[in-house]
């Protein structure tokens, strides 16, 4: 654009993403759209330089300039780098009346920087602001991270040899990892351990992507439309105002999408075994096939320990888990979690071990 006499000299910075490249505003649009040339850095490397070229705008890059010795006052903002490519666009708007540049991922603090200069020859500066990134934005940085790790050229050389199975003993790791921060109730490790686990979810789906079976898309897909088809009464016109009703429709659905026609099929038999007769009691009570509770169960798990004690050698294994049945009955019957209460042991017993150590080594 020519500058007009008298006119005073303008920049419009229009602010991007590198996770949504294409996401701006209508006002991002009307003002780049009206530029007779849209300024960057590099369109070689700038995350919405192929959008707006699609959009048939033209780009052109521009160099930063060289400071003179009045451009050194080291109280105006700005590092230097981004005050030489402020004086760039200053000179290209004292010339040509008003620029476009189209700020990157290198250009944070150019702003300001430019604002610096602005004074002196009148320049006006607009600050055309991205819209609000919707929740879950970053979630695209993680997928690009993992995929540069396992690029076959210059990713990882430990990302790039796992596999599902190589993982798996991570991904249960990272899980307890989380149980354990939830359980101490520590916000901030629990934020961390969630990335974690996340990680590993990322990681799967990239294992697989790489072998042409599934991608993180089809992950996501398949567990939105899940929760969808499970939950009629949010998205459809089905009914449940408590959550019971929630937990036997979602039961019903799951069984009818999976064809299952026992109460047990689809119960995985590995993991914690107190966690697994807790699972379970749970669905054979939701069956009508529970066993007797309250102060029966109490009386089972004195049955059982009576029964444990007097057994013979071959049979304590066999006595000790239908005990470990009955306290995880009656564990149900308190509305307690077996496995939660078995943690919490642990770690209750390892700090009174450490501290009768410590005490051992004080006397």
């Amino acid at each position: 654009m020519s500058r007009e006499d008298g006119a005073s000299p303008r920049v419009a910075l229009v602010e991007t993403s590198d996770l949504l490249p294409g996401l701006l505003p209508f006002q991002a649009w009307d003002v780049l759209g009206t530029a007779e040339v849209v300024l960057l850095r590099d369109p070689a490397t700038h995350p919405s330089a192929q959008q707006l070229h699609l959009a048939g705008l033209d780009l052109e890059a521009v160099a930063p300039a060289a400071l003179g010795m009045s451009d050194l006052d080291l109280s105006k903002p700005g590092a230097p780098e981004q005050r030489r490519m402020a004086k760039a666009l200053l000179e290209r708007a004292l010339a040509a009346g008003e620029v476009v540049y189209l700020l990157g991922p290198e250009d944070e603090g150019l702003a300001p920087a430019l604002a610096g200069m602005a004074a002196p020859h009148d320049l006006e500066i607009e600050l055309v602001f991205l819209a609000q990134q919707p929740e879950g934005t970053e979630l695209l940085r993680l997928v690009e991270v993992m995929r540069r790790l396992r690029d076959p050229e210059h990713g990882c050389p430990w990302d790039r040899e796992q596999d599902h199975r190589s993982l798996v003993r991570y991904l249960v790791e990272e899980t307890y990892e989380l149980v354990d921060a939830i359980e101490r109730e520590h916000d901030a490790d629990v934020a961390e351990e969630l990335g974690d686990v996340l990680l590993q979810v990322v990681f799967h789906a990239r294992v697989a992507a790489d072998r042409r079976a599934f991608g993180i898309d089809d992950v996501a897909r398949g567990i939105a439309e899940k929760l969808v088809r499970r939950h009629p009464h949010v998205f459809a016109d089905g009914e449940a105002s408590t959550a019971d009703e929630v937990q036997t429709s979602w039961d019903e659905l799951k069984a009818a999408e999976k064809e299952r026609e026992g109460p047990f099929e689809g119960v995985p038999a590995a993991g914690p075994g107190l966690d697994l007769l807790h699972t379970l009691q749970r669905k054979a009570a939701r069956h009508g096939l529970g066993e007797a509770d309250g102060e029966v169960a109490q009386q089972r798990v004195r049955d059982r320990l009576a029964e444990l004690v007097t057994a013979p050698d071959d049979q304590r294994e066999e006595r000790f888990g239908a005990l470990l049945g009955a306290l995880v009955a009656l564990a149900r019957d308190l509305e307690l979690d077996p496995e939660a209460a078995a943690r919490r042991e642990a770690r209750d017993l390892r700090a009174r071990l450490e501290q009768r150590g410590r005490a051992g080594e004080q006397g």
